[in-house]
């Protein structure tokens, strides 16, 4: 398939860094290239949304690509996502890119999110017309302009922290196809450079990726989190110190130890099912801990604080 990328539009969402200045340069080696701005962020909007919107709205191809700055395309990415349009049927294509982790933080945290993620998103459940489920990912969205604009664009979802997930949902929810996949060898990032902006963007998207539901919160506290491992360390922690003997505590201690095991093999399980590293085993129980605390601060933040991401932040919603 012979295609040809009509135009570049890049967003500058008041960026205080020398963004600004390096598109400048850009611009003038790259004839396709568009530079915007933003200006100030309209009441009812999350900042993302609004900048690629105007994005939108500048374009003038058929089709459009949405990708964030941070997100490395290889050679032909685009060409695979028209195919795979063609072949599923699909008028928006989304890649989960492969993930480029340096530091502990991130292989301890990230993987153990999208193995969870894998666990609630099924690709063949999201990729079924038949069935209601649809996720997205934002990093890589490939969208048909006539569907984009008749679902309302992503003025539909001006106020979704989870846009992407929002906008798989309007696409699927009038009738068009959507195809969700996790390839090798198409699109990579890095998306955090920092362990606090790490947390700050888990806390912004997991309670809605979780359900956005106190009870499907608790549930997946209780099921991905190590929970049961801690109630029963502080009880036989309580048993220690109130002397109790040896042989009373060795039921339980086969008990904890019965559990741990379990953890490990399942998480082994997904770690080799999502194309991760079996190394990254070690991590386990820090990653459970780590996943399980930011689930808590997004739950929190998402219904009684307010969510902050990218030196913005906007109020909760009251559910």
């Amino acid at each position: 398939m012979q295609i040809e990328v009509g135009e570049i539009i890049v967003v500058n969402d008041q960026s205080k860094d020398r963004t600004g200045e390096i598109l400048e340069g850009l611009a003038r080696r790259i004839r396709k290239l568009k530079v915007l701005e933003t200006g100030d962020l309209p009441r009812g909007w999350v900042g993302k949304n609004h900048a690629v919107s105007i994005g939108a709205r500048a374009a003038t191809g058929d089709w459009l690509l949405f990708t964030d700055a941070d997100t490395y395309h290889f050679l032909g990415s685009a060409r695979r996502a028209l195919a795979d349009a063609v072949d599923h049927d699909a008028v928006l294509v989304s890649y989960s890119p492969e993930q480029e982790m340096e530091t502990w933080w991130e292989r301890a945290l990230i993987p153990y999110v999208y193995c969870r993620l894998a666990a609630k998103f099924s690709f063949s459940r999201v990729n079924d017309p038949r069935q209601t489920d649809a996720a997205a990912n934002g990093q890589f969205i490939l969208v048909l302009r006539d569907a984009y604009e008749a679902v309302g664009g992503h003025a539909a979802v001006a106020s979704e922290v989870l846009e992407d997930v929002a906008l798989a949902r309007q696409i699927k929810r009038h009738g068009y196809g959507i195809y969700f996949t996790a390839p090798i060898g198409v699109v990579r990032t890095r998306m955090y450079r920092s362990f606090r902006a790490m947390w700050q963007g888990w806390t912004k998207n997991l309670f809605p990726l979780m359900g956005g539901q106190a009870k499907l919160v608790l549930a997946e506290l209780l099921e991905a989190s190590p929970l049961l491992e801690s109630i029963l360390l502080a009880v036989l922690l309580g048993f220690h110190l109130l002397g109790a003997k040896d042989f009373a505590l060795s039921p339980l201690v086969g008990i904890i130890a019965g559990a741990a095991l379990c953890r490990v093999t399942f998480y082994a399980g997904a770690l080799y099912r999502n194309l991760y590293p079996l190394s990254y085993i070690q991590y386990c129980y820090v990653g459970a801990a780590l996943y399980g605390a930011v689930l808590i601060e997004s739950w929190i933040r998402h219904t009684h604080g307010a969510v902050v991401w990218k030196g913005r932040a906007y109020p909760a919603k009251t559910r």
